[in-house]
């Protein structure tokens, strides 16, 4: 079975344009949405630039403030406190990584958590990892990296059963692999997670019922890592040898074994999105 996103996605996007038209009415003004916009990371220009105009089609307000190697740390921590106090400014997006030469604890720790659309600040990623189960993730203030709530609801979505299910994560960036791992043990999955420095990779991965990848290697994934019937998130947005747009797992191939896999694109990124613009209008619906 191919779990593609743009179902899900376009369901959890459908009413966002009048939920974003009813907080433009109360609030006097347009929901917006800024994001950071950091040029050297071409691939994280493009994505805000479709951030940016997917919040428009909606009905919000988009704005980017561009940054280089010569935005001095202090600046980049004025832009984001500025932003965080900011009446008109209900969501904001910051690249990540972050350029190296910016301290990125104090970034995140300015941040807004209430503007943090993407989850990323010290105070909402603290927050989620309080969480001991699924119904305190759903009641916390703020927001959980989208990417990592996108792979949740596609497995809802799909109705995939997690509750004791031996599920590896493969990467333990805090942009997703270790708030996913998180996530997935507060839906009672039994999580493993898997990186550069796992002794026998292979196996460990191939003893998994669901296998996620989130490392950002073309194809890295191959047959021989999963298990013949298991499920397979790929995460991953890259380029192969080619230049073609690719996820982590050698697709054509892992498919032929799997019970279920996600395609790239097609499969996590779109409901990545429509998780970000939801979330937008939650920060803006707070307001009323």
């Amino acid at each position: 079975m191919i779990l593609e996103g743009k179902t899900l996605a376009a369901a959890i996007r459908e009413n966002l344009p009048a939920r974003a038209q009813i907080c433009k009415t109360k609030l006097g003004r347009p929901l917006k949405l800024t994001g950071i916009g950091w040029a050297a990371d071409y691939a994280s220009y493009v994505y805000l630039d479709k951030e940016i105009k997917a919040a428009e089609k909606t009905g919000i307000t988009g704005e980017v403030i561009d940054i280089t190697e010569q935005t001095s740390h202090e600046e980049m921590l004025n832009i984001i406190k500025k932003l965080s106090t900011d009446e008109t400014v209900d969501a904001v997006i910051v690249p990540k990584p972050l350029p190296r030469h910016l301290n990125t604890l104090e970034i995140w720790e300015a941040l807004n958590p209430l503007k943090d659309i993407d989850g990323s600040s010290v105070l909402n990623m603290g927050r989620l990892f309080m969480c001991k189960n699924w119904a305190e993730v759903e009641a916390m203030q703020g927001f959980a990296p989208a990417t990592a709530m996108a792979v949740i609801k596609l497995l809802d979505f799909y109705k995939i059963k997690l509750s004791g299910v031996e599920t590896g994560v493969l990467g333990r960036s805090a942009t997703v692999g270790k708030p996913l791992a998180h996530m997935l043990s507060c839906k009672d999955a039994t999580v493993k997670i898997c990186h550069s420095k796992t002794p026998s990779l292979t196996s460990s991965l191939s003893q998994c019922d669901i296998v996620i990848s989130a490392i950002g290697k073309a194809k890295f994934v191959t047959e021989n890592m999963v298990k013949t019937g298991a499920m397979v998130i790929d995460v991953g947005t890259n380029q192969d040898e080619n230049g073609v747009f690719c996820g982590d797992v050698d697709f054509e191939n892992v498919k032929k074994i799997t019970s279920a896999i996600t395609p790239v694109p097609g499969g996590v990124g779109p409901v990545t999105l429509a998780c970000l613009l939801e979330n937008i209008i939650i920060s803006g619906e707070r307001k009323l």
